[in-house]
C-alpha cells in the first residue's frame, strides 16, 4: 500500500501541475486580456512599500532600515516614473545674481511709486486756507474807533481750531502784549502771519507748519471783547508794512 502511494505520488504531482484543459478552453474563450503595464508602476511602487512596511512592523530579522527603506521608495518612484515614460526635470532655480536684480527692480518700483503717491498727495492739498473755518468778519482792516486796525477779527466758537494760512515756519508762540497769546509764521516769499487772542497755543518756535494745520484754539485772551482770531499779515518781515489780510489771501485764492 504504501509503495503504491508512493508510486502515485508523481502522476498527483503533474497532474496538479499541469494546467487543465478545461481552463485552457475558458482561457481562449474570454475576450483579450486587459494590458496592465499602465497598472504596474503602481502596484510595484504599492509592493514595496507594504513589503518594507510589514517588515518594520513585524520585526523581521534583516528587515531595511528606515534609510535604506526611504533608498527602496525613491528607486521604486524612479522605475514608475521610467516605465511611464516620464521624464525627471531639475528644479527651476535662478541664480543668486539674477535675484538681487530682481530685488532691486522692485525696490525701485516701489521708490517710483511712493514718490509719486507723495506728489499727488502734495498736489492734492491746499496751499492756502482762511485761518478759522465758518467764522465771521466782524472788523475788518482800516479805521478803527479813532485807531487804525491792522488786521482782521474773525469771530467763532471758544476753542475753534486755528489754522496756518500757507506753509511755513514758526518765529515766535507764546505770550504778546495786547493779544494775551500770539503766534508769529515766516512764509517762503518772506511775509510773517500773525494769530493773536487764541485760547491755547498748539505750536513751538522752529516748528514747520504746512497750509490748513492747526496751530491754536480760538480764544478771547488779552484786549478782546469776545472770542475771535485777529489775523495779521506783515510784508516782507516781522517788522514789515501790515498790509489788508482781505487781499493777501484774495490772492492765493482765498475768500474771506
Amino acid at each position: 500500500m504504501a509503495a503504491r502511494s508512493a508510486q502515485e505520488a508523481p502522476t498527483d504531482l503533474l497532474q496538479t501541475v499541469r494546467p487543465s484543459r478545461t481552463a485552457g478552453v475558458r482561457s481562449r474563450r474570454r475576450g483579450p486580456a486587459t494590458p496592465v503595464t499602465g497598472r504596474r508602476p503602481a502596484l510595484l511602487l504599492s509592493a514595496l512599500l507594504s513589503g518594507g512596511l510589514v517588515a518594520a512592523v513585524l520585526g523581521i530579522p534583516g528587515a531595511p532600515s528606515a534609510s535604506a527603506e526611504a533608498t527602496s521608495v525613491v528607486e521604486a518612484q524612479a522605475l514608475l516614473t521610467a516605465d511611464a515614460g516620464l521624464e525627471l526635470k531639475p528644479q527651476a532655480s535662478i541664480t543668486v545674481a539674477e535675484a538681487q536684480v530682481r530685488l532691486q527692480e522692485v525696490a525701485a518700483s516701489r521708490a517710483a511709486r511712493a514718490e509719486a503717491e507723495a506728489a499727488a498727495a502734495e498736489a492734492a492739498r491746499p496751499k492756502a486756507v482762511l485761518p478759522v473755518n465758518g467764522a465771521r468778519l466782524t472788523s475788518g482792516y482800516g479805521s478803527r474807533w479813532g485807531t487804525f486796525h491792522y488786521g482782521i477779527d474773525l469771530a467763532a466758537p471758544m476753542r475753534t481750531p486755528e489754522y496756518a494760512a500757507v506753509d511755513g515756519v514758526v518765529l515766535r508762540a507764546g505770550s504778546a502784549s495786547g493779544f494775551g497769546l500770539a503766534v508769529y509764521i515766516l512764509h517762503d516769499n518772506g511775509d510773517v502771519t500773525v494769530y493773536g487772542h487764541m485760547d491755547s497755543i498748539l505750536v513751538k518756535p522752529g516748528q514747520y507748519v504746512e497750509a490748513g494745520e492747526t496751530i491754536a484754539l480760538l480764544g478771547n485772551r488779552g484786549q478782546s471783547t469776545g472770542p475771535h482770531l485777529h489775523f495779521e499779515v506783515h510784508k516782507g518781515g516781522e517788522d514789515g508794512e501790515r498790509i489788508n489780510p482781505v487781499g493777501w489771501l484774495s490772492a492765493r485764492g482765498v475768500q474771506v
